[in-house]
């Protein structure tokens, strides 16, 4: 029996501060960490439903992303279920509307991966800099756990890379 396909999914816009930490979480274990042939890591950046054919192929989809929810900047999230749409649809995001209606046309596919979105809230995304605030900085390594525990959720093992790896790209 082939095992279920697990994938990370980075989304945000890198050019905007803090709306690329799901993108800079994703190359961080790219970079940290080697998975299962079964695990992929993709950049899927702001490719919103363009996104549907990678996220109909996944099994279990883990998102990470910035996720405004008019909380402290840093605050740490994790979504499933029905709580996905209302806090998506709170960001106001265009990738975010875009990613939300891939995930619903999964369902006409009768595709639809075990979702769970891990963010962060950000302190600013319009600025336009390809460097993270501090505070969201500060952030990547525990969202790297939460996505760990995701894994060990689903009896997923990792091992750490080298320090002279360089990182492959996904998408």
């Amino acid at each position: 029996m082939k095992p279920n396909h697990i994938m990370i999914l980075g989304v945000g816009c890198i050019l905007y501060k803090d709306e690329g930490f799901g993108v800079r979480v994703v190359e961080e274990m790219d970079k940290r960490f080697t998975f299962p042939d079964n695990v992929s890591l993709v950049d899927g950046g702001v490719l919103g439903m363009n996104l549907l054919g990678v996220i109909s192929e996944a099994d279990q989809l883990i998102v990470v992303d910035a996720i405004r929810n008019k909380c402290e900047p840093g605050s740490l999230y994790r979504l499933e279920g029905e709580a996905i749409p209302e806090r998506i649809r709170a960001k106001n995001s265009l990738h975010q509307i875009d990613f939300l209606e891939a995930l619903t046309l999964c369902r006409a596919l009768d595709k639809v991966p075990e979702t769970v979105i891990i963010g962060v809230e950000p302190e600013d995304i319009e600025t336009v800099s390809i460097e993270l605030s501090e505070t969201t900085r500060s952030k990547i390594d525990p969202t790297i756990e939460m996505v760990l525990q995701e894994l060990t959720r689903h009896g997923i093992s990792w091992q750490k890379r080298s320090v002279d790896h360089v990182p492959r790209h996904s998408i």
